[in-house]
């Protein structure tokens, strides 16, 4: 059973630590409104439902149109065991004929962590009864008017607004800095449920490289009439398309009983990886390139055909599905073309890349600052960068201490081509609760309590999380390295840049190499199962393993 009355426990403290002192010992109640189910345009067709996670986070409930009616008071019985009151939809004869009904508040009870269960109707008096039993109380709503939660329906606004007559109040100020707080620490069954995400996703993203290899390897073929007298098979799927690697991805997820994508997979094939969310707007929907690929090559639209060899480039999948709400964010770039190998310039970024990364994860441990591990991804890369010549070094011929690796930092070059952040937290959002993970103040400070250095400011402009690491915590480690003509543009007349040697490199399009970590007591644990060293990557996509 999902552990609600721990996280309403929790969301009060931190609600209860947000209040002016004169607030903190009145009791407080909580009101929200779970999400509806969404229709196509102006039609009755329905949409996918996912509960709003504010809501889930507090009730553990799935069920649309649904209400949750939450009693603390410091100091009181309320302290230890609030009043979690749920009320779901009644069934009806159309619920049954069109779609799936509700539950039975009876079912409800045996599955919900809550005080009680009851229809929406009883909510109203539920409310009255509340504001009787706890004079001055202060009734909290996310924020109201806003499009990013669902509403509470005016009727029962108005009774907490009537409130302020029995010397109460209301307020959407604090409910939902306080649910992030509460949600950016995650307890153990949060943790085992991200967990589950995670392999579910690593094992769908092993099953596209595996595909590949056995393409690579003349392990899929076609029987007789396929394609001709009758459809193909899964089994002899080839995979010539960024949208028949993400239909493979999404179908392994499905099997496994993982009923949402965390957010829309990124397959980026070619060039085409350099765009970072390559995933809407004609995303996702190309042939991989078959002629020779050019650095400005992101239009490629033909369809492969008999005879044609898919030429050297890489496969960048950035997907990730839910588990009870609780989602995954697995990023891998593999080679397609080539056998299954990399091209000697796209296997130096993408050792680059798993440098940073790994360099990166032995720092991370409760009490380091995000910042301060961002900017070593940032450190590594330039130093990356001089060894393979793109960067200049004071070794380089007619270079001085204006190439050096801290000059190079200093210039904020390096976001050219690396512009994103290193991470964020994660949780039942990808992005999960921005004002917990980057809070207006920045507090910058290490854990000897100097100033982290900072380096470039460009290097934070996309930074999601600001703030030093606690156990509890999940993030992404995810740093990559892409060669987009939009982000050179400005650095096209770099003197810091050999433009020779850029130019090599550039049709590698992007790496990016991405896992979710759970921060421990004393370091961290990878929750990412699918490998992502060189040669396991290139022996699966070769359908050498």
């Amino acid at each position: 059973m999902y552990q609600a009355t721990k996280h309403v426990l929790a969301t009060c403290e931190q609600l209860c630590a947000l209040l002016p002192a004169a607030e903190k010992t009145k009791p407080q109640v909580l009101l929200l409104a779970g999400g509806v189910v969404g229709y196509r345009n102006d039609t009755d067709r329905e949409q996918a439902f996912r509960q709003e996670s504010n809501f889930f986070f507090l009730s553990g409930c799935n069920v649309p149109s649904s209400y949750l009616l939450v009693a603390y008071q410091p100091g009181t019985s309320l302290d230890k065991t609030p009043s979690i009151e749920l009320f779901i939809p009644e069934a009806n004869v159309a619920d049954m004929m069109w779609s799936v009904p509700p539950p039975s508040i009876a079912a409800a009870i045996e599955t919900h962590d809550v005080t009680r269960v009851d229809h929406p109707t009883a909510l109203p008096d539920a409310i009255l009864k509340l504001i009787k039993a706890l004079p001055g109380a202060l009734f909290h709503t996310l924020p109201r008017g806003s499009p990013l939660f669902p509403a509470v329906s005016e009727d029962y606004l108005q009774l907490v607004l009537a409130a302020e007559n029995e010397g109460g109040a209301a307020t959407d100020l604090f409910l939902l800095p306080a649910l992030h707080r509460a949600r950016l620490i995650k307890d153990d069954h949060e943790v085992g449920l991200i967990r589950k995400a995670c392999d579910i996703s690593s094992r769908a993203h092993e099953v596209v490289m595996r595909v590949l290899g056995a393409a690579v390897k003349g392990g899929i073929v076609a029987g007789a009439g396929a394609g001709v007298d009758r459809p193909l098979l899964p089994s002899e799927w080839l995979i010539e398309q960024e949208a028949e690697a993400e239909a493979i991805f999404v179908a392994s997820c499905r099997r496994e009983g993982a009923l949402h994508q965390a957010y829309l997979p990124i397959v980026a094939a070619s060039t085409r990886a350099s765009t970072l969310h390559y995933c809407c707007n004609g995303g996702n929907d190309k042939a991989f390139a078959w002629g020779p690929v050019g650095a400005h090559d992101h239009h490629n639209n033909a369809s492969l055909s008999a005879g044609k060899e898919i030429k050297p480039q890489v496969l960048l999948i950035d997907a990730g599905c839910e588990w009870t709400c609780y989602a995954a964010d697995i990023t891998r770039t593999m080679p397609v073309g080539n056998g299954g190998k990399f091209t000697p310039e796209a296997k130096a970024i993408y050792e680059l890349v798993l440098e940073m990364q790994k360099a990166c994860m032995e720092m991370i441990k409760p009490g380091v600052h995000w910042d301060a591990v961002h900017l070593l991804s940032h450190r590594i890369l330039v130093r990356g960068f001089q060894k393979l010549g793109i960067f200049k070094s004071p070794d380089s011929p007619n270079s001085g201490s204006w190439t050096s690796e801290e000059a190079i930092l200093a210039s904020g070059t390096s976001a050219s081509f690396y512009p994103h952040g290193l991470g964020h937290s994660l949780g039942m959002d990808v992005h999960d609760v921005p004002s917990a993970s980057k809070p207006v103040v920045n507090p910058s400070i290490a854990p000897n309590n100097a100033a982290v250095e900072l380096g470039h400011a460009s290097f934070y402009e996309y930074l999601r999380l600001r703030i030093k690491l606690e156990a509890g915590m999940v993030v992404t480690v995810e740093p990559g390295i892409y060669f987009s003509p939009h982000l050179l543009a400005p650095v096209r007349d770099s003197p810091l840049i050999d433009h020779d040697v850029l130019k090599r490199y550039e049709n590698v399009g992007g790496v990016r190499i991405e896992d979710v970590v759970h921060i421990t007591a004393d370091g961290m644990e990878n929750l990412t199962k699918v490998k992502s060293d060189v040669d396991w990557i290139e022996g699966v996509c070769s359908g050498k393993l």
